[in-house]
């Protein structure tokens, strides 16, 4: 992999702006400057808006744990964004999702044995990326199956998840580890 280009900033080193927006949204999941957020910080107005954006994402969805991962993977997979990938495999594997379903993504296959509503957010997913739409009869299917809401929440947490992929790409954000990258 190429080097990073964005060397990792220290909280010494960076500027008032950067540390307030590190003190007060770099919480939680968000508690360190790996992957896109070492990036998002060379913009601290940014980096505040995406963050926030970000935090409903991870913490405030409508939809299950499990569906939220099963988008970002279609998702990261879609960018081929190998820290994308690296990160949300295992979030995934914690939130339940059945891990066959993640090993078929990674082969860009389409994965056996979905619940419906695994189902649903995988055809979602792949469309919304391959099209830029969902057609009437997906979205049909979404509308039986969830709430406006939660549509939403599942469109945004796609939409997210390529701003959060192609930062990671061009920013050249390396697995932590030197681990090889998961996504052939």
């Amino acid at each position: 992999m190429d080097a990073p280009r964005f060397p990792l900033l220290a909280l010494k080193d960076m500027s008032a702006a950067q540390q307030e927006i590190y003190q007060r949204r770099m919480v939680g999941p968000w508690a360190d400057l790996r992957g896109p957020f070492n990036a998002f910080m060379r913009n601290p107005a940014m980096a505040d808006k995406a963050l926030e954006l970000g935090n409903h994402i991870r913490h405030g969805n409508s939809l299950p744990d499990a569906l939220v991962e099963l988008a970002i993977l279609v998702t990261g997979r879609h960018w081929s964004a190998q820290y994308e990938w690296w990160a949300h495999y295992k979030r995934a594997k914690e939130a339940g999702l059945p891990m066959h379903i993640a090993d078929a993504i990674a082969e860009n296959k389409r994965p056996a044995g979905m619940r419906p509503d695994e189902e649903l957010v995988y055809d979602f997913s792949i469309e919304l990326h391959r099209t830029q739409q969902v057609g009437d009869a997906t979205w049909a299917r979404a509308k039986a199956l969830f709430s406006e809401a939660q549509i939403l929440d599942l469109v945004a947490t796609c939409g997210f998840y390529v701003l959060i992929s192609m930062v990671l790409n061009v920013a050249r954000a390396g697995i932590p580890g030197d681990e090889p990258p998961p996504l052939k």
